[in-house]
């Protein structure tokens, strides 16, 4: 027997109305033999066996219902029991069919915002115009001779030795190293997806049903900021973040918002993918998993 949650609230409220009726119809039943008084009348007509028992006045004692009320208590919490054991959740179904256009377009995202721009550098300083005297330099062309060296008596120029083999040249160094660590990229072969869709066939059709999936647990977590709601506030923000090699979420933040609040609790929605242990399919670079970074939009609409 499946019961949702309605049916198990009119059953506890039906239970809870029979309790405070039973309770208040002997309550009342009892004032009025109070106040009627328990009296001579009522011993006149005792004999000697009901003057030996425990209480005064045997027409009002309240524990004559004691087995009464405990088979009913036990009746209750039987009823609840079974009601209890019946109780079934349904798992809220969201139709993303809407929303699923905005992950299709192409995002701007908004340079931050910072202070004003630094004051331009003053100009250089003007140079320096030097006076250069009008003199004429005359110079000789001459080549100098030193007459102390005769060019019979000059050392020969060394030979070099033919036999000696020549060094052979030095290795090139080695190329520079990928750190795929450090670096994020924004566009790889394949691109990073949300679990839940590695039995799908094709490329085309896993990524589909990764969006949709991931648009679900969004908007299934979501809930719209009560100041949005007043105001009337609606529009796209966008979350940024980085799907780490192992396919968790890090360094996300906001780089659109559209205020109300709205961009704080699409962030919060976005972490809650680390708290539920929600672990991404990576993206490859050349078949290796590698660090990439993913704008989410998430749209606020008033229904």
């Amino acid at each position: 027997m499946e019961v949702n949650s309605m049916q198990l609230g009119l059953a506890f409220l039906g239970m809870a109305a029979v309790v405070v009726g039973l309770i208040l119809y002997f309550r009342n039943s009892l004032a009025q033999k109070s106040a009627r008084g328990m009296g001579d009348k009522y011993k006149s007509s005792m004999n000697a066996a009901d003057l030996e028992v425990r209480n005064k006045y045997p027409e009002a004692d309240v524990f004559r219902l004691s087995p009464t009320f405990f088979n009913l208590g036990l009746a209750l919490s039987v009823g609840i029991t079974v009601l209890a054991l019946g109780w079934t959740q349904y798992e809220k179904t969201v139709d993303v069919s809407s929303y699923m256009d905005t992950l299709e377009e192409e995002i701007e995202v908004e340079p931050p915002r910072t202070a004003e721009p630094p004051p331009p550098p003053p100009p250089p300083p003007p140079p320096v115009i030097q006076e250069v005297p009008n003199e004429t330099v005359l110079e000789d062309d001459t080549p100098f001779t030193d007459p102390d060296i005769e060019e019979d008596n000059a050392p020969p120029p060394p030979k070099a030795d033919e036999n000696k083999p020549t060094p052979p040249p030095p290795p090139p160094p080695p190329p520079p190293a990928e750190d795929n660590d450090v670096e994020i990229f924004k566009v790889v072969e394949e691109m990073p997806r949300f679990p839940g869709c590695e039995n799908e066939a094709t490329t085309e059709a896993k990524k589909a049903c990764a969006d949709k999936k991931m648009l679900e647990f969004i908007y299934k977590n979501i809930k719209y900021p009560a100041i949005a709601r007043e105001n009337g506030v609606e529009g796209t923000a966008v979350i940024t973040f980085v799907v780490e090699k192992d396919g968790t979420v890090k360094d996300a933040r906001i780089v659109r918002d559209i205020g109300a609040q709205c961009g704080q609790e699409a962030l919060r929605v976005v972490n809650m993918m680390n708290e539920s242990n929600i672990k991404w399919t990576p993206g490859k670079q050349r078949g290796r998993s590698v660090r990439v970074q993913f704008n989410l939009p998430v749209r606020f609409k008033l229904e």
